[in-house]
């Protein structure tokens, strides 16, 4: 479940089949062990449906470490955001 967190925690939200197929482990597996730890409040975890470009329906579950706060974007910030720092 630890190589499940760091990977989350370098690549964000992923999709459980991602996740899974970056892994080398069973779809029921990953979801076995994605179930545990967000039993155990370590990730965020929700239902999504999406549609590729050719209509196929496509269901996972999208993943996302819990209380993880990417770093900002390097680059310009628009004049907004630099009022709230």
């Amino acid at each position: 479940m630890k190589e499940i967190l760091d990977f989350l925690k370098k690549n964000g939200e992923k999709l459980d089949s991602e996740i899974a197929e970056a892994m080398g482990m069973t779809l029921a597996n990953t979801r076995n062990q994605l179930a545990e730890l967000s039993a155990k409040g370590e990730i965020m975890v929700c239902h999504s449906t999406r549609f590729d470009a050719k209509g196929k329906k496509i269901e996972g579950i999208k993943c996302r470490l819990a209380g993880f706060i990417p770093p900002a974007a390097p680059g310009r910030k628009s004049k907004s955001q630099l009022k709230l720092s």
